[in-house]
């Protein structure tokens, strides 16, 4: 049994007479099968050259014939065109055709309206499926690679959601990321309705819901600290303005970049003035969870049984991890109680010490070296985070995450700023309401600094990083009215203590060149 398929352009009177005559030899022969495949006239010759380029055939016209061997399998015999068509017909079965050149016109004017027609159908009918567009950037690092099982596994969106992925890099080329297609579509996952590449800079972003932006090849190690602030510049700027023109105003926008997250994340906001700021969200969660691991290994327990570690201010820079509200359920002790059951996290490590110190080095060392190229854990972040987004986080717990401010906590409106939140009915709502979380004067103003230089260099409005200086490393005339302060409030002198054993800093600037005198550090492992 042979199956011939005739493949031409949908106004093509040739192509019109030749499924005629194709269509009677099906009829009458048992063993003769017909596949038919019509083109727009405006996409006919790519197509074409595209399948001669593929099969390594010859043929410049329309239509293109061929045979394939259904008990052999391989590639299929080209026959030609229409004229080998008619030969091969006269001369195995003895039948021809006498169609008019009238009546091929006619048919080829039917046949382009009807395909027309299919092709409006089809497109009516991707409509009604609307599948959630994902786009990710710098979808060739190891993140992405992880993160494409997670979004389509039914756990992150639902299980009725069907998603479209789509990747583009920086450099908008294909070559790079065409084996993770391939082993996206090598996944069969019922909910993946279409993974591809965006080549086309116009495009990025069209009808997104979802937009992913991953680590990024920008980053020069021995470029100084602030060549690389600089950098961010143009490429958010070119992200922003074209999530601003294509993507859908309810966009969601995850920031998980390897450095200057933050940064990043306020940048995108400047360049999306209709997206809704609290729409772009910059992830704290990987480092919030290496702090538990570091923390449960200590405890000889696991880091999901440990909850509520906050993460403040400049993820990938100057940061402090809080462990004032962190708990710790099914603790192996003397004291225990059903799966709800916790325990505060500092009274159960006796070891002040080791909070101060050990811990401090070991997350220090984790932070200047992570630089968020860990490809599970910051996929297995975004998508836990994108899961909260769409389904609420999970009651009673604290996530921390890096939100534009409206004030709270006293931080100053406009600064991306990493805070303990929760999720409901789609919206992130900062922890305003925990007791005993305000840091101190010295704790915000490092932090408050950091940023606001960061975006000042980025803008070209300073050229060089300056470092914040402590109070206690001012001049004595600049100190004084600070000590009175200080004095006035014992309360507050107590609290400054108790954060110092509980809190942990890294600078951006330290993890990346040399150390900077006088900086933050110095004053707080002391």
């Amino acid at each position: 049994m042979a199956k011939f398929v005739i493949a031409g352009s949908a106004s093509c009177p040739y192509f019109a007479k030749a499924e005629l005559l194709a269509d009677f030899l099906q009829k009458n022969l048992p063993d003769f099968q017909i596949y038919k495949i019509t083109q727009h006239p405006d996409v006919w010759k790519q197509w074409l050259k595209d399948l001669c380029r593929k099969n390594q055939w010859k043929h410049e016209s329309s239509p293109i014939i061929w045979r394939e061997l259904l008990d052999r399998g391989g590639k299929g015999l080209l026959l030609g065109g229409f004229n080998e068509f008619l030969e091969h017909a006269q001369l195995y079965y003895g039948v021809t055709s006498k169609m008019m050149t009238s009546e091929m016109l006619i048919i080829a004017g039917e046949n382009l309206e009807t395909h027309i027609e299919i092709e409006q159908e089809d497109e009516e009918l991707k409509k009604k499926i609307s599948p959630l567009r994902v786009w990710i950037t710098g979808a060739s690092c190891p993140t992405c690679y992880n993160l494409i099982p997670l979004l389509v596994n039914g756990e992150v969106f639902g299980m009725e959601e069907e998603i479209s992925i789509h990747l583009l890099n920086n450099s908008f080329e294909e070559g790079s990321l065409s084996a993770t297609v391939m082993e996206g579509q090598d996944l069969a996952a019922p909910l993946l309705r279409e993974i591809s590449v965006c080549t086309v800079l116009e495009e990025a972003f069209f009808e997104a819901e979802v937009v992913i932006i991953l680590n990024d090849d920008i980053d020069n190690e021995s470029e100084s600290l602030e060549n690389r602030i600089r950098a961010r510049l143009p490429l958010c700027q070119l992200f922003g303005s074209l999530i601003e023109k294509n993507a859908r105003r309810t966009v969601k926008v995850i920031v998980a970049a390897k450095t200057f997250l933050n940064l990043t994340t306020s940048l995108l906001i400047t360049y999306t003035p209709s997206i809704n700021p609290r729409n772009i969200i910059a992830v704290a969660m990987v480092m919030e969870n290496e702090a538990k691991a570091t923390l449960a290994r200590k405890l000889k327990t696991t880091a999901a049984d440990i909850k509520d570690v906050i993460i403040w201010g400049n993820i990938t820079g100057s940061h402090y991890v809080d462990l004032r509200k962190a708990k710790v359920f099914r603790y192996n002790s003397a004291i225990w109680g059903p799966p709800s059951y916790s325990r505060y996290l500092l009274s159960l490590i006796f070891d002040s010490e080791w909070i101060s110190k050990e811990f401090v080095n070991s997350f220090n060392v984790l932070s200047s070296t992570r630089r968020f190229q860990r490809g599970i854990s910051t996929a297995h972040s975004v998508a836990t985070i994108l899961k909260f987004w769409y389904h609420d986080s999970p009651p009673g717990e604290i996530f921390s995450l890096g939100l534009m401010s409206e004030g709270e906590f006293g931080t100053p409106e406009g600064l991306v700023y990493s805070m303990p939140v929760r999720c409901m009915n789609g919206v992130w709502f900062p922890c305003t309401d925990l007791p005993d979380t305000e840091l101190t004067e010295d704790v915000k103003k490092a932090i408050i600094h950091d940023l606001e230089q960061e975006k000042l260099i980025a803008f070209g409005e300073v050229l060089i990083y300056q470092p914040y200086i402590p109070a206690e490393l001012l001049p004595r005339e600049n100190r004084v009215r600070i000590q009175i302060d200080e004095n006035k409030d014992e309360d507050q002198k107590e609290q400054t203590e108790f954060l110092n054993t509980s809190s942990v800093e890294v600078s951006e600037a330290q993890s990346s060149q040399e150390p900077l005198e006088g900086t933050e550090n110095e004053s707080l492992d002391n």
